[in-house]
């Protein structure tokens, strides 16, 4: 029988989300891809920086104690040399990654297909765009984010934004196109009508089968940060209990900045929809923009 990764929680990750390539980067940006491969090659025996989403792949990468339930692999635009350094790094702080996809330059996000994967973090926004065009859960991390806390080392910490996230962008664009009141008024309205998924209801549920095939070690802890308030929220609530997703935590916060409430959840990672809500997340936990919905229309191609 083959080699399968069927089962596992898949998680594909760029160079930079996993580590601190911020100074090579500069000089990639500054020059070409070959000064930037001779970098990498020099420091080829120093380990690379913990990254932005450096803690979350280390946590899940911890429920294979007993079992190979997750599976870490680079997906990157570096070349295979600077690769080999990506390797190294991730073999220096113990994390078991084996595989990884380098495609110098060219957008990797069409391997995600074959990995099947359940989440897809990048630092590059056009690679998590087309992701989340083709179905695959993904985020722009925001590789200037603080770093997670190191408080909860057997927990896994997840925090989601809800419309346009892990629900759909239905509610949003009523809010965008005529106002609170009538967003209140639509969503009380329909209460009792579960919202239809968001890009991030694949990755709720994988984490909750994760978490009900592990052992006692490693458990994993949701919270939804949202901007709703009452009697918006019972909406929300509903569609979870509709969908059999429990979350742990639910903070329905009116529109009251976000960063210093997550700051107090200290998550290992926070996912929104809204670059205003990640900024002001970034200054505390670790984030990453989801570019989907009615706030992230594609760009215009002049």
């Amino acid at each position: 029988m083959g080699t399968s990764l069927e089962g596992r929680l898949v998680v594909a990750i760029s160079s930079r989300a996993l580590f601190d390539f911020e100074e090579e980067n500069r000089l990639f940006e500054a020059s070409d891809d070959r000064a930037y491969m001779q970098l990498q090659l020099q420091r080829l025996d120093e380990p690379a920086r913990p990254g932005v989403a450096f803690s979350l792949v280390r946590k899940l990468l911890a429920f294979n104690a007993d079992a190979p339930r997750v599976e870490v692999v680079i997906l990157s635009r570096n070349d295979p040399v600077s690769g080999m350094r990506v390797f190294r790094s991730a073999q220096h702080y113990g994390l078991p990654i084996e595989r990884g996809v380098f495609t110098r330059g060219q957008a990797p996000w069409r391997y995600l297909r074959p990995l099947a994967a359940n989440l897809f973090l990048s630092t590059n926004e056009a690679d998590v765009r087309s992701a989340l065009e083709a179905g695959v859960p993904a985020a722009r991390v925001f590789p200037h984010s603080a770093r997670a806390s190191d408080a909860h080392p057997d927990e896994v910490r997840i925090a989601f934004d809800g419309d346009a996230v892990i629900f759909s962008d239905e509610a949003e664009r009523v809010f965008q196109r005529e106002g609170l009141h009538a967003f209140q008024t639509h969503e009380r309205d329909q209460a009792a009508t579960p919202l239809a998924p968001g890009p991030f209801k694949p990755l709720l549920v994988a984490l909750q089968r994760l978490q009900a095939a592990s052992g006692p070690g490693m458990r994993i802890r949701t919270a939804l940060v949202t901007a709703r308030s009452a009697p918006a929220h019972e909406r929300a609530i509903r569609t979870l209990m509709d969908w059999r997703i429990e979350v742990d935590e639910a903070l329905f916060l009116g529109g009251l900045p976000k960063g210093e409430f997550l700051r107090e959840f200290e998550p290992d990672f926070f996912f929104d929809d809204q670059t205003g809500h990640i900024e002001s997340a970034a200054r505390h936990v670790p984030a990453g923009h989801v570019a989907a919905g009615v706030s992230n229309p594609r760009p215009s191609v002049v």
